[in-house]
């Protein structure tokens, strides 16, 4: 194959970083009137947004500490686009100020007198306080900041000076990291979302989450190979096997949700805890249940039977769709999962729903474009670089 000189990132990209540094500035507008007219609403919507987007560098940053690991030509080619989305995490650790700041609008259990009338909340009180909360997340940034900020590091020094000193560090930050991640999303999944109901309790409840986050980091990585597969220099790296490699990624995590929000439900209903059944209670009345039904239908079945199709994972432009629609999914999902829990049984979609996750999504956009832009678009010294490359006979 004839590889080019180099993997500058196309002029295309910085049209798409001021679209989302466009729609992110409007956004925040439109958020800045909605924390004055609809106080409340502004941070529960602005925590489903913003966990979205949290999930997109989380996951990405699991998929690069496995690819670490396992090696593989869809890992190599991608794996800028990993590190770049995984790079956006101090601009999340700063956009979870609001959510700090919203505390008692999100958080029953953050008020005193709610905990001092409830032996439940009482009980979980040593854990879920506000001093905790906060530092918590402050400690879970901090850890994945590092992980995120050591691989990157060493990934750019091998593109000056290839060392196998350098992939040892990395296979070894690698394994420590994704152990690190996942205690650290599983708590945090208890801490941001489960705890938007005190009363209810899931021992999976952390696991779903991680596959959602695996779920939306792989979705948005598709949609930017999908820009780039297209335009130089990266039409040249990027094959309809390498499609097909995220495309089953794609259709592996989509399955993993599906079969993590079940499970989540079985024991829930073989349990039949009364605390923990009204939690689903909330979520099949009032109106609930047509987002309910909306999730099985397009989150699942729909996803499930156009992945199923080899030739529509192998085509870029068809399988992106699927993956746009799945991430919009995702904010679904989240809002499913928060939304009712401040309702009052009754459901009501609020245009903050809409605007915080476009508003947020568009400023990872722009910081992603700009961290993606600072380096090679492909680790040119990796020594499976070849092998990647010629990943489907290019």
């Amino acid at each position: 194959m004839n590889r080019p000189h180099s993997y500058k990132a196309p002029a295309s990209l910085d049209r798409l970083g001021t679209l989302g540094l466009g729609v992110g500035v409007l956004g925040a507008v439109a958020l800045a009137v909605g924390y004055f007219t609809a106080h409340d609403q502004f941070f529960r919507s602005y925590l489903v947004g913003w966990v979205l987007w949290t999930g997109v560098a989380l996951g990405s940053l699991a998929f690069a500490m496995i690819n670490h690991l396992t090696g593989g030509g869809w890992g190599i080619a991608a794996r800028r686009i990993f590190e770049a989305s995984s790079r956006t995490l101090p601009l999340l650790a700063i956009l979870f100020v609001p959510i700090a700041l919203g505390i008692h609008s999100l958080y029953h259990w953050s008020h005193a007198d709610a905990v001092a009338k409830d032996p439940l909340l009482q009980h979980k009180a040593a854990y879920l306080n506000t001093p905790g909360f906060l530092i918590r997340t402050a400690i879970f940034f901090l850890i994945w900041i590092v992980i995120s900020q050591l691989l990157s590091k060493w990934s750019a020094a091998q593109d000056d000076a290839p060392s196998l000193g350098l992939i040892a560090k990395m296979k070894k930050v690698s394994a420590a990291g994704l152990l690190l991640l996942g205690i650290t999303a599983t708590l945090a999944s208890v801490d941001w979302v489960m705890s938007t109901d005190p009363h209810y309790y899931s021992s999976i409840y952390g696991i779903w989450l991680l596959g959602g986050f695996g779920l939306s980091a792989m979705a948005f990585t598709i949609l930017i190979v999908r820009h780039l597969a297209d335009r130089e220099p990266m039409d040249h790296v990027f094959t309809k096997v390498h499609f097909h490699d995220y495309g089953k990624l794609l259709f592996a995590f989509t399955m993993l949700w599906t079969y993590f929000s079940l499970s989540q439900f079985l024991i829930t209903w073989s349990g039949n805890i009364p605390e923990e059944a009204i939690w689903y209670q909330n979520r099949i009345t009032g109106g609930w249940q047509y987002v309910g039904i909306a999730l099985a239908v397009f989150h699942w079945a729909f996803p499930f039977l156009l992945l199923l199709s080899r030739e529509r994972k192998r085509n870029v432009h068809r399988l992106a769709l699927v993956a746009g629609w799945l991430l919009i999914m995702r904010a679904v999902d989240l809002y499913w999962h928060i939304a009712p829990n401040y309702s009052k049984g009754v459901f009501k979609l609020h245009w903050l729903d809409v605007a915080a996750p476009l508003a947020i999504g568009g400023l990872f956009l722009a910081f992603f474009v700009r961290e993606l832009k600072k380096r090679s678009l492909v680790p040119v010294n990796d020594p499976y670089l070849e092998e990647a490359l010629a990943h489907g006979g290019h």
